[in-house]
């Protein structure tokens, strides 16, 4: 195990009740670091400018993990653009300059693969960025993170910051969000199948053609990646931004088989093709991660093992929803 004395000082996790930022706080946690910050948005807005810098003027953090983030699906990304181009807007440039005129030593931000052109060749390499068009459901949240991405290389480059950011893939795990009106992609499924699976349903619906590609990785993969590339590397070591992923993809149809192999569903998939697929296939090329040391460990049918178990004891039967699956959360 790493030695805990790694990263120095206070370290600050933004977004720690989130699906990425509590991922990250429990490795933090496992690999012995017990100096952690941490607020809640009642104790913290991070849209506010102020309350930001008087939170790092107090607490002082030397690290900072900036996972929090206005998320969802392509309901959510496609219904509230502004909310989300604004919101992320504000976080990202509160809490970078926060550490900046504070002293911060070491930050990592965390992006998302929707940044990518819609029809970039796949996998995705870090230099297709700004190379095409983006996908229309999601380019309010895509251009936020990629200001995120520039500010921290601005920052970087006339300040002299290590500002890292990473880029991950779809996520899922233990503290997903669930409701349907606002999650991604896996967890809709889970509670759809879990769902039909108590109420006997012949079958549960499913947007789109079922054809689309996707790689999905287990927030816990995704924070021993943070943590590996915030303990051995600086950010000019990794360039302006460096991809996380699997490698690996799945169809959405094979996805739903999957998951209701997972929660015991023995029906039919539906699947809707009036409703919108995104992008044919999104798949990260994560080579040079994977050149710097670090590899995925966690595959799809034990992630999905461990995040049915979550729901279980989370949600379980439940406040039943039964609108579509989309988008809209933190």
């Amino acid at each position: 195990m790493t030695s805990p004395q790694v990263l120095p000082g206070r370290i600050f996790v933004a977004g720690h009740r989130g699906l990425a930022g509590s991922a990250i706080l429990r490795e933090l946690e496992q690999r012995g670091y017990r100096n952690i910050v941490t607020a809640s948005r009642d104790e913290l807005d991070l849209t506010d400018a102020r309350r930001v810098a008087d939170f790092f003027s107090v607490q002082r953090p030397e690290v900072v993990f900036l996972a929090a983030a206005r998320v969802g699906g392509i309901l959510a990304n496609n219904t509230y653009p502004a909310e989300f181009i604004h919101q992320n807007l504000s976080i990202q440039s509160n809490v970078i300059d926060a550490a900046y005129r504070h002293g911060v030593r070491k930050l990592l931000f965390l992006g998302s693969s929707c940044i990518y052109p819609k029809h970039a060749p796949q996998p995705m390499r870090e230099e297709y960025l700004l190379e095409g068009a983006f996908e229309p459901t999601n380019e309010a949240y895509a251009i936020a993170k990629i200001a995120g991405i520039k500010m921290c290389a601005a920052y970087n480059r006339q300040y002299g910051t290590d500002f890292m950011c990473v880029m991950p893939t779809n996520l899922y795990g233990r503290g997903d969000n669930y409701d349907l009106q606002n999650s991604h992609v896996l967890p809709a499924l889970l509670r759809k199948a879990h769902e039909a699976k108590v109420m006997a349903a012949p079958y549960f619906d499913v947007w789109g053609s079922g054809t689309p590609r996707r790689e999905f990785m287990h927030a816990d993969d995704l924070a021993s990646a943070c943590i590996f590339l915030m303990e051995n590397f600086k950010a000019g070591q990794v360039g302006e931004f460096i991809n996380i992923g699997t490698g690996s993809d799945i169809s959405i149809a094979e996805l739903a088989s999957a998951v209701a192999r997972t929660v015991g569903f023995a029906g039919r998939v539906r699947f809707d093709p009036t409703m919108p697929d995104g992008p044919q296939r999104k798949l990260l090329d994560v080579s040079r991660l994977s050149e710097l040391g670090w590899r995925s460990s966690i595959d799809l049918a034990t992630g999905l093992k461990d995040a049915y178990a979550d729901f279980l004891t989370r949600v379980g039967d439940g406040s039943r929803n039964q609108s579509p699956a989309g988008a809209l959360g933190r």
